[in-house]
């Protein structure tokens, strides 16, 4: 039985190979975060509305999204939807796949953030003949910014995470670099150790950033804890 290869773990930590892939997965959560914030605020509003042309649809599409895993939701789209005529690359679905599935999370998340703000505040922007746009760009929004960063940071820690699943489509991420690898090299639990530095490093850095960012911009984790995944 082969032991532990301390001259393969070390060659491997600082490989150009697998730092590329790190990029990629962080290229993929930057993209699912910004789209998927775009694509759940436009939800959360439409879940939030009172016709139910709107909210019907918004609520239908997050339990969907919701209630199904990332994992089957990417092979539909790679390998699914190629049945009905509709083609996309495997960039191209994981981008679609985590910006979709991500955007279900967030729009709760908004919601959530907008349904905290006080509607005493609302209701006397109102009085003042505030537009609904404005009480939402003047009154709303800031707060409830304020109040979702703490799980929006939370999100960005998952979703960097989650992103190692469509190595099973073949996307060309860190974990899918580290099986490569494998393959060639042999070195099992070096090289997934190694993966799983990477992963910690990034989280790690990640969680540096977001606390500086909740303490110039949000409020603590226990005044709002809206459903995560």
């Amino acid at each position: 039985m082969q032991g532990w290869n301390w001259n393969g773990f070390f060659e491997y930590l600082t490989n150009y190979y697998l730092f590329q892939g790190a990029l990629v997965t962080l290229g993929l959560t930057v993209f699912a975060m910004t789209a998927g914030l775009i694509i759940g605020f436009i939800l959360a509003v439409m879940r939030m509305s009172p016709y139910r042309i709107l909210s019907v649809p918004a609520y239908f599409y997050i339990w969907i999204m919701r209630g199904t895993p990332l994992l089957v939701q990417l092979i539909i789209i790679y390998t699914g939807l190629p049945q009905l005529g509709i083609k996309f690359t495997v960039v191209e679905s994981t981008l679609i796949g985590l910006a979709l599935c991500e955007a279900a999370y967030l729009a709760e998340i908004v919601r959530a953030g907008i349904a905290a703000v006080p509607k005493g505040q609302v209701n006397a922007a109102r009085a003042i003949g505030m537009r609904e746009s404005q009480i939402l760009r003047y009154i709303v929004a800031p707060q409830a910014f304020r109040i979702i960063i703490p799980p929006l940071g939370n999100s960005v820690n998952g979703v960097l995470k989650t992103t190692s699943i469509a190595s099973v489509i073949s996307m060309n991420e860190l974990l899918r670099r580290t099986q490569v690898l494998i393959q060639e090299k042999f070195l099992v639990l070096e090289l997934f150790v190694v993966a799983a530095i990477y992963y910690l490093v990034m989280t790690t850095i990640w969680e540096l950033i977001q606390s500086r960012i909740e303490k110039r911009f949000g409020r603590g984790y226990g005044q709002m804890t809206p459903d995560m995944h």
